[in-house]
C-alpha cells in the first residue's frame, strides 16, 4: 500500500504514515541506500526489521525526497543528515511513522495495540493522570497515554527522563481523535506540551510539535534540546 497519509500539519510540519505491504525486493527498488545505510541494513537478521528500515527511507522519500538522509548519534538517535529539520520516527507492527519540520521540534509515537497493556499500566500511569473505565475506551485511553509520554520522551530529547513519574498527562475524554496536554517536569525540565492523537484500525498514533523560536523566546530555551541533526 505504501504511503497512506501525508498530511501538512502547517506551513512548516509534515506527517507521513506508511502501510508495509511491500516485499523486501519491492521496497528496495524505492530507496537509494548510500555505503553507509547498506552497511547497517546487512546488521538486520530479521526480515521484519529489513521492512521497517527500508519502510523508513521509502516514506522519507515520500515526504521529503529521495535525496534526503537519516544517520545516527552515538545514542542510536535519528537525524536528517543535512541538518535541515527536526525529525521523529516510529514503527509497529506494519506501520511506520514521520514527522519533520523546518522550525518546530517534534514527537511521534504509535503502537499496535496487540497486548494486554493494562496489566503494566502501574509502570507508566501516576497517580495524577486519569484512565476512562469504560471497557470499550480503557485499552485505548491506556496506549494514547503511552504513545503520548513516548512522544514527549522523543521530543524533550534528554536522557534521565521517566517515563511515569517526569511526564504526566491531562486528564481529557478519549475520542477516535483529538488533543490533550502532556506536561514534562525533571530538575532540568519544566515544559507542557499540545499533542494529537489518532487512531487507525488497530493502531494508536500520538504527535506532539513546538515552535523552537516560541520556545527560547519564552525562556524555556533549557528545557529541551534540538531533535534535528547538528
Amino acid at each position: 500500500m505504501g504511503c497512506i497519509t501525508k498530511h501538512y500539519l502547517n506551513d512548516s510540519t509534515i506527517l507521513g504514515v506508511w502501510k508495509i505491504e511491500e516485499d523486501i525486493k519491492t521496497l528496495m527498488e524505492m530507496v537509494n541506500l548510500d555505503p553507509d545505510e547498506k552497511k547497517r541494513y546487512r546488521l538486520f537478521a530479521s526480515t521484519s526489521r529489513k521492512l521497517e528500515f527500508l519502510s523508513v527511507r521509502a516514506l522519507l522519500a515520500e515526504l521529503l525526497g529521495k535525496e534526503a538522509k537519516i544517520v545516527y548519534n552515538k545514542n542510536n538517535k535519528p537525524f536528517l543528515k543535512d541538518g535541515s529539520r527536526f525529525i521523529s520516527i516510529s514503527h509497529s507492527q506494519k506501520l511506520t511513522a514521520i514527522i519533520c519540520s523546518t522550525d518546530e521540534r517534534v514527537g511521534i509515537d504509535l503502537e499496535y495495540m496487540g497486548s494486554n497493556i493494562g496489566a503494566i499500566a502501574f509502570k507508566f500511569v501516576n497517580r495524577r493522570e486519569k484512565i476512562t473505565r469504560n471497557p470499550e475506551k480503557r485499552k485505548y485511553h491506556l496506549y494514547l497515554h503511552w504513545c503520548a509520554k513516548e512522544s514527549l520522551y522523543k521530543i524533550c530529547d534528554k536522557e534521565g527522563i521517566r517515563i511515569r513519574n517526569n511526564i504526566t498527562i491531562e486528564p481529557f475524554e478519549v475520542e477516535e481523535s483529538g488533543e490533550f496536554r502532556g506536561k514534562v517536569k525533571t530538575r532540568k525540565i519544566d515544559e507542557s506540551f499540545d499533542l494529537n492523537y489518532s487512531r487507525y484500525d488497530n493502531y494508536a498514533i500520538v504527535w506532539t510539535k513546538k515552535n523552537y523560536e516560541d520556545t527560547k523566546l519564552s525562556g524555556d530555551k533549557k528545557c529541551c534540546t534540538p531533535s534535528r541533526s547538528r
